[in-house]
């Protein structure tokens, strides 16, 4: 199969090549496509050949369920029922957005796309391009991160096409760095009180300023922890680049002289070091390291530049070839706990206190 490209002005974008893209997704295709989280891997989610051609793109656990996409909040009522008021207040504060509510499901929504499930995660992207093309594929994009299993999600189109390519039959490129870098927060709506499976941009904090008690599985950020995880997908190891990252976890101080001590002994054991920095730490491991290479995700003191810059510096070392990865850790509240969710699962959950 040859995957297409199409590079699109946001401003602009070619109305002709979106027409297309929707008219692979009605003809049973897969086309990948970016939001403002991570780039999409689209397809039909009312057809459960299109769910599983997803599922083989990217090889991924078919208990995993894929979330479906939409581009006009009315036709959540085709797919969810029902649909209780706390979703309806939530969507009309955080919609268009990087919020996924579940929901139980319609007859409409196969189980294919709902990895077995009778509930259905929804989603109405805030990108302008992801919004056409849903519009023209039908309303109902089933879509994961267009990624191989168990990659760093893609937030250019250029690591898309390497994991995806010959697999899909169209990228749609939006040009530039998606704005958010992370997926979006999944909250979960079928119990008594909501719960969030997933964190991301929208926070816990954010989320309780509409539903007053919001509740996280405990799972989230706790390796130890014995419970199941209720969202299936999050039993698997996730954005996990080539190299073997470890978490140092302690006062800024001691973490950067443990990161310098053993980037240095890794170093001088024939090892290809690569560190995730801050701009507040770069500095130090320029200076007493022997890394690699040292990049920076931005300022502690600006999170969204964090989230936005950590999927790409993982890919960047794996272009690189690094084999061993340190990172400092980050606070685990706001969308900081979005941010150490993903390194963990990264890392498998390999961190060390200092």
């Amino acid at each position: 199969m040859k995957t297409i490209v199409v590079t699109l002005d946001k401003e602009h974008p070619d109305g002709e090549a979106i027409l297309r893209a929707g008219e692979i997704i009605k003809a049973g295709g897969l086309v990948a496509f970016p939001t403002e989280t991570v780039y999409g891997l689209g397809g039909d989610a009312l057809n459960p050949e299109s769910s599983r051609k997803i599922y083989a793109a990217k090889g991924r656990p078919s208990d995993n369920p894929l979330i479906v996409h939409i581009c006009r909040w009315e036709d959540i009522y085709k797919i969810a029922d029902p649909v209780p008021e706390i979703a309806q207040r939530l969507a009309a504060r955080f919609w268009p957005g990087p919020l996924t509510m579940i929901l139980n499901k319609t007859a409409l929504v196969p189980k294919e796309t709902t990895g077995g499930l009778d509930t259905v995660a929804v989603r109405f992207p805030s990108d302008s391009i992801a919004q056409r093309f849903i519009c023209a594929a039908g309303g109902f994009v089933a879509a994961p991160s267009a990624n191989t299993s168990g990659r760093p999600s893609p937030t250019l189109a250029q690591y898309v096409k390497e994991d995806m390519d010959g697999r899909i039959e169209m990228i749609l490129d939006g040009g530039e760095e998606v704005g958010i870098g992370l997926e979006s927060t999944i909250v979960d709506l079928t119990g008594d009180i909501p719960m969030i499976l997933r964190p991301g941009y929208v926070t816990q904090k954010m989320l309780e300023e509409v539903a007053n008690q919001v509740d996280v599985d405990k799972t989230i950020l706790d390796a130890n922890c014995h419970l199941r995880p209720k969202a299936p997908g999050m039993r698997y190891r996730h954005y996990a680049p080539k190299g073997d990252l470890t978490i140092i976890e302690g006062a800024q101080d001691a973490v950067k002289e443990a990161i310098c001590e053993k980037s240095r002994q890794a170093t001088a054991d024939g090892h290809r070091v690569g560190i995730i920095a801050t701009d507040e730490t770069m500095e130090a491991y320029r200076q007493n390291s022997n890394a690699a290479s040292i990049k920076s995700v931005g300022s502690r003191l600006d999170e969204a530049a964090v989230g936005r810059s950590l999927y790409r510096i993982l890919r960047e070392f794996d272009d690189e070839n690094l084999d061993i990865l340190f990172s400092e850790s980050f606070a685990e509240s706001g969308f900081g706990q979005a941010i150490m969710n993903r390194l963990l699962k990264a890392a498998g959950h390999h961190v060390e206190q200092v």
